[in-house]
């Protein structure tokens, strides 16, 4: 079977500082992957070049066996991209920008307001997108990027400057977003997230892969090292492991 992301030494250098440097992996269709890392490992940039937003200075990358770049309009249907910063049309409510976005692709109404009760924002249908909270807005953006119904979608750091209780309600909703075989790529800076969200995590940290499992296994093995007696290991204690250092977000 053709892996949904294929990503093969992939370099993406700004004058002298190497923010991707020779990433590589493989995510199967049906698969929720995680991106993880501190602020300034790499994670955005390794997401805007799988995309296709952003020209690799070298590698790889192929989304569902067609390359990514130069732009692929091939791919526009089959994935959606939910990128860091929520960006809507002006003066818009939530149903307005949603069904804005399904008539790009030629999608019903009725199909974008399910989104909209899907994602629980039926009773905020008629609000702007300017007098949403963080979380409402994370959640239409969200939407927005599934509207279509891709086969793989891309969110960057979806619960970034969300309060926990939002950041829960929001994992909620992602933890279902790979029903029917889809495949979603994430990146976040939260090591609970990454936990309770991915079935396998790729730690990055100074644009570099430096471990790829599942959450449990990068666990496990921290565990075995550590020897009887030890604490059980977290996510943080392998990156500890890792690079000799604590993390942080």
């Amino acid at each position: 079977m053709t892996a949904a992301v294929l990503v093969h030494d992939l370099v993406k250098s700004y004058a002298d500082v190497r923010a991707v440097d020779g990433v590589s992996f493989e995510v199967p269709q049906g698969e929720i992957f995680g991106i993880l890392g501190p602020n300034g490992a790499g994670k955005t940039t390794t997401l805007e070049m799988i995309e296709g937003l952003r020209r690799p200075d070298s590698g790889e990358v192929r989304l569902l066996g067609e390359p990514s770049w130069p732009r692929n309009t091939a791919l526009l249907r089959r994935v959606g991209v939910q990128l860091q910063a929520s960006a809507f049309f002006e003066r818009l409510t939530a149903r307005e920008q949603l069904h804005t976005f399904a008539s790009l692709y030629d999608v019903p109404g009725t199909h974008a307001d399910e989104w909209l009760e899907r994602v629980g924002l039926t009773d905020k249908a008629r609000t702007r997108t300017e007098h949403l909270s963080g979380g409402q807005k994370q959640r239409l953006a969200i939407a927005c990027s599934l509207v279509h119904d891709p086969e793989i979608v891309f969110l960057d750091e979806p619960t970034a400057a969300l309060d926990p209780q939002a950041r829960r309600n929001l994992w909620d909703l992602l933890s279902g977003l790979n029903e029917s075989g889809r495949t979603v790529v994430l990146t976040t800076h939260y090591m609970d997230e990454a936990e309770h969200l991915c079935d396998r995590v790729a730690i990055m940290d100074h644009g570099k892969v430096l471990q790829l499992d599942t959450p449990e296994a990068l666990r496990a093995a921290l565990d075995a090292r550590s020897g009887v007696g030890a604490a059980p290991a977290s996510l943080d204690d392998v990156f500890l492991d890792l690079t000799g250092r604590e993390y942080r977000a």
